[in-house]
């Protein structure tokens, strides 16, 4: 049995430690946030995720919580209708596909809680890492909260912007390649009354996806702006907030949206960005799901990148770990590459449903 620390409980280190226990590991997961963050946009489980999500007992569950969309709209300028289906969604794909559209907050705590709970990880909210130094035999943090300890392998599931990255490999600047658009996701109150229906708009740089399922009374907000580099602080949420205004204010619907952005209690900002790194581990220190290869939310597979990246690693952590690294990389390096072309493939409109079908499902799992 080893020790390991997970930095991150989101999507892949719940799915990590979930499967580190299941292979016998003393597993301790901690998260710089109180508790589990709440709310987000809908995510999709998709090809090899599928087949995680089943062997983990909650795909079952991830199906009984999908997003219900009967469909989209996009709109011009003015409002006016220019186009509609009800076969498909730009959010998640086909609505009669396989594939599950499930929002982020149901997806993270199905994951949290699967198993038998004597054989779950220990979660340490509230705290993070401040620094880490390794040897042959293993790995001494200390955390922001004053502890220390030592573990016999570190991994970071910390997203795009990853701690655990920066303490071990450098800035991030190094390996972040900034795709030209930014976008703010936040929760509003549903003045345009949609039915589990989506609503889209681009005009130049700037645009929008609003979207509603089960609660009538709230609608998820997607509203963004392509722009180069810009740099700023990714903890002040009220500096965010004054760039998506600088930028979206013309916009269609522009101030109504911009006021249920300023109330909002659930705001998020980032670039759109992909990961890009020649190694995923240095000694005993490893990245899994956005922290090692971010697609970015344009690939569509961000979530089941982090499935998939955290069940491969789990597998080969548990096999033989003095070359488990190596086959992680072996075995994910194509599966990441395939996903992250999704980004690129078609700028502005989304990467073919031929060519994302044939990435998720483009690793096997024995």
């Amino acid at each position: 049995m080893m020790r390991i620390l997970v930095s991150g409980a989101s999507i892949g280190g719940s799915v990590l430690a979930y499967w580190l226990r299941r292979h016998g590991h003393d597993v301790t997961v901690v998260e710089r946030a109180p508790a589990p963050r709440r709310g987000g946009q809908p995510v999709d489980i998709r090809g090899a995720a599928l087949t995680v999500a089943a062997r983990m007992g909650v795909l079952e569950q991830a199906r009984a919580l999908r997003t219900h969309m009967r469909g989209m709209s996009m709109v011009d300028g003015d409002g006016n209708e220019i186009m509609r289906s009800t076969e498909e969604t730009i959010s998640g794909g086909r609505l009669d596909s396989p594939d599950v559209e499930i929002v982020r907050y149901d997806l993270v705590t199905l994951l949290i809680g699967a198993g038998d709970t004597g054989h779950r990880a220990t979660f340490r909210y509230g705290d993070s890492i401040a620094t880490l130094t390794q040897d042959g035999e293993g790995v001494d943090v200390t955390f922001e909260s004053g502890g220390r300890d030592r573990y016999d392998h570190v991994i970071g599931a910390d997203s795009l912007h990853s701690n655990v990255r920066g303490l071990a490999f450098g800035e991030e600047a190094r390996y972040i390649e900034h795709l030209g658009t930014y976008v703010s996701i936040f929760s509003a109150e549903n003045f345009l009354d949609l039915d589990r229906w989506q609503l889209w708009h681009r005009s130049g740089a700037t645009g929008f996806g609003i979207l509603n399922d089960r609660d009538p009374a709230v609608m998820l907000v997607n509203l963004g702006f392509e722009a180069g580099p810009i740099d700023y602080d990714h903890h002040d949420t009220g500096q965010q907030k004054r760039l998506v205004e600088q930028h979206c204010a013309g916009v269609y619907l522009g101030p109504r949206l911009l006021e249920a952005m300023w109330k909002a209690d659930d705001f998020y900002f980032d670039s759109m960005a992909q990961v890009k790194m020649e190694r995923w581990s240095t000694g005993r220190v490893a990245l899994v799901g956005d922290a090692g290869y971010c697609a970015s939310p344009l690939s569509g597979q961000g979530t089941s990148l982090a499935m998939v990246g955290a069940y491969v690693l789990a597998e080969e952590l548990s096999g033989s770990p003095a070359t488990a690294y190596d086959r992680y990389e072996e075995r994910m390096r194509p599966f990441v590459e395939l996903n992250q072309a999704l980004a690129v493939e078609n700028p502005g409109q989304g990467a073919a449903p031929e060519s994302v079908q044939t990435a998720a499902n483009s690793i096997t799992l024995p």
